[in-house]
């Protein structure tokens, strides 16, 4: 970037990068390019995706943001590198690691790096890109510690939807004076508008089942088929299954606190033939807030979507399996917003009870959505432009004060 008061040889740029098997986090910092992009034309803003899918998603997104002036670059692994990926992406993030190595002179050539994870964090820790500025963007707004952990201030700008994680970040010593700026939910810019889709020709309620992919956390292994069964008999309520989009990628599960490993199995066919049950495993619709806007119901256990789901106040139920000591643990607070169940023999009862007693949790609920989603008129994205320009100013201005002491 060039010093304050000296005329730019180059436009500053910026990158967003999209480096992960699926699409679920492009909605939480895609918007905030194509908003930068209109805003200021001294940068150079270009999106990377790691692979076709992505790169052709974020082509039809941009179509919501007439004038951006996003750039767009594929980015491939090395030849060395791109073998072994067969057979480690099933126990590791392998791909996504060899992908930051492989195309670490792309990255060097930035001034400024967008991500919606933490594992691009290596290109600084452990691929030399000293110079590199990050800002994190998240790709949730969940309660689980893995948001809050040490790697959390490592970014030089992180970007928090509301004050309970900047309050939590604060009370953890993880966040920094002028490091941080609180900026809504980018994702609701794009989704999250319109009437609440249909997608049953019935008038039954329908409930949305989002179980997380960890082993360590989700009700799935212990009770998700029982869960699908008892509503493939239910005469009272549709199913949508919609399980975090990572949950059948991998033949095998496996958490890293422990070790502990599960198998997803595969989801019967009179499930996925059942009018009334509708089975997603991975689409555009598990990403896009379709099945959290059509449900009645949120039916889940850690995945921060519940939060999305409560943009409009609707009853929801929890499955714990593990039997959790969640009453006074901030990384269960979302547990709150509804009553908890310990197996799926009880949904009977629990799901009539949650629609009849309602009244009784949409306060908390509107309370635990504002806390964690700062809104206001102005778009998400466009607050978190303003942010990473102003970011980029006080880069310049200590550049400019630097150049000025050498001379």
């Amino acid at each position: 970037m060039a010093a304050a008061g000296k005329k730019s040889t180059r436009p500053t740029r910026v990158g967003f990068l999209f480096n992960h098997d699926e699409l679920h986090q492009i909605a939480h910092s895609a918007p905030i390019a194509f908003e930068l992009s209109r805003l200021d034309e001294g940068l150079e803003v270009t999106l990377f995706a790691s692979s076709p899918m992505q790169l052709d998603y974020l082509e039809r997104l941009a179509l919501e943001f007439p004038g951006s002036r996003c750039r767009y670059q594929r980015l491939r692994l090395s030849p060395a590198l791109a073998p072994p990926a067969y057979v480690f992406d099933r126990l590791m993030p392998y791909r996504r690691v060899a992908m930051l190595l492989s195309n670490r002179a792309v990255f060097a050539a930035l001034d400024v790096l967008v991500v919606p994870e933490k594992t691009s964090l290596m290109l600084r820790s452990h691929f030399g890109l000293d110079r590199l500025k990050f800002v994190y963007t998240s790709h949730g707004a969940g309660d689980r510690a893995v948001g809050f952990d040490k790697h959390s201030n490592r970014f030089d700008l992180d970007f928090m939807a509301g004050p309970k994680i900047r309050d939590r970040m604060l009370r953890a010593g993880l966040a920094k004076q002028g490091g941080y700026a609180i900026i809504g939910y980018p994702k609701f810019d794009l989704h999250g508008r319109g009437p609440r889709p249909k997608l049953f020709d019935n008038d039954r309620p329908t409930v949305v089942y989002n179980p997380h992919f960890s082993p360590r956390l989700s009700s799935w292994y212990r009770q998700g088929r029982a869960v699908l069964e008892y509503f493939y008999q239910s005469k009272d309520y549709n199913l949508i299954f919609a399980p975090h989009v990572m949950m059948f990628k991998k033949r095998v599960q496996i958490a890293l606190d422990g070790l502990h490993f599960e198998r997803p199995g595969v989801i019967d066919a009179r499930y996925r033939n059942c009018p009334h049950m509708l089975i997603d495993t991975g689409s555009t619709r598990s990403v896009d807030m379709t099945y959290t806007r059509a449900a009645d119901l949120y039916l889940g256990d850690v995945s921060s979507q519940v939060y999305e789901f409560l943009h409009e106040p609707r009853p929801c139920l929890f499955l714990d399996v593990h039997k959790t000591r969640w009453q006074h643990d901030e990384n269960y607070a979302h547990w709150q917003a509804g009553p908890v169940i310990s197996d799926a023999s009880q949904l009977g009862d629990a799901l009539d009870s949650a629609f009849a007693r309602h009244a009784e949790y949409r306060d908390q609920q509107t309370r635990m959505f504002a806390n964690t989603f700062d809104l206001s008129e102005t778009p998400s994205s466009r607050r978190a432009a303003d942010a990473i320009i102003d970011f980029i100013g006080r880069l310049r201005l200590a550049e400019g004060v630097a150049a000025d002491s050498r001379v």
